[in-house]
């Protein structure tokens, strides 16, 4: 699984995918969170990152399918998967090296906006006048965020050996997870605590259950069992290549 882990990292950054990745990553971000007029911060008035953690999970949306697509769907066009299957690797140690591979480039991605929370610690009419707690929940809901398109993006590509294919059909995921459950739990058809129940089945509403600074240990566990369901996924995908 390490000798897979240490291979795609040394690809994510022997090539311009690492690098591109992190700076369209920051670079937008930092668009939003400075520059845009009317959402920016100073226009804002406000010591907070709420521009950041609303405008992050989007950007993952689009930007984490790009560096999953290659993942598997490579490995099938070229047929080095066949290769790679007759190492003494399994296939779940295959999809683990590649997928914490991958998650290691989102937490890199996210490491440097840390520099934005200082800022804002700063900015404040006192220093250090900010909810910290809600901005560190928010964070760990970031990365789970992604840990969870990282899987979802690596079944993805082992499902078509068509990197375009992997990354549409990521995007077109990841998106409905995130907001679909949302906006179903807005239909008449929904009243009293079945919306709750609708919209508990969504990204969007742990991520922002996270974000009020409480580590809840159901969103934890949804986390960890969406990530767990799709990596699931991938290593079927990948064995029905075998029947």
């Amino acid at each position: 699984m390490w000798t897979i882990f240490k291979k795609e990292i040394t690809q994510f950054f022997s090539s311009l995918i690492g690098y591109i990745a992190i700076t369209v990553f920051l670079l937008l971000l930092g668009l939003f969170i400075w520059i845009f007029p009317d959402v920016n911060v100073l226009d804002n008035g406000y010591a907070n990152l709420d521009q950041l953690f609303g405008i992050a999970p989007y950007i993952f949306v689009f930007l984490i399918p790009a560096i999953t697509m290659r993942s598997f769907a490579e490995e099938i066009n070229t047929g080095t998967i066949e290769l790679l299957s007759t190492r003494p690797v399994t296939d779940l140690e295959i999809i683990l090296g590649k997928y914490l591979a991958a998650l290691l480039l989102v937490f890199i991605s996210i490491l440097p906006t840390l520099i934005y929370f200082y800022t804002i610690y700063h900015l404040a009419s006192l220093v250090g006048n900010v909810v910290t707690g809600g901005i560190f929940g928010s964070y760990f809901g970031l990365f789970f965020l992604g840990a969870v398109f990282v899987a979802i993006g690596i079944f993805c590509s082992s499902v078509t050996s068509n990197q375009i294919v992997a990354f549409i059909a990521g995007v077109f995921l990841c998106l409905f997870i995130y907001i679909a459950f949302d906006y179903i739990s807005q239909f008449h058809l929904f009243i009293g605590k079945n919306d709750y129940l609708v919209e508990s089945f969504g990204l969007g509403a742990h991520y922002d259950s996270m974000g009020k600074g409480v580590i809840d240990s159901r969103d934890l566990v949804y986390f960890l069992s969406i990530i767990s369901f799709f990596i699931l996924l991938t290593r079927t995908a990948l064995s029905s290549r075998k029947w």
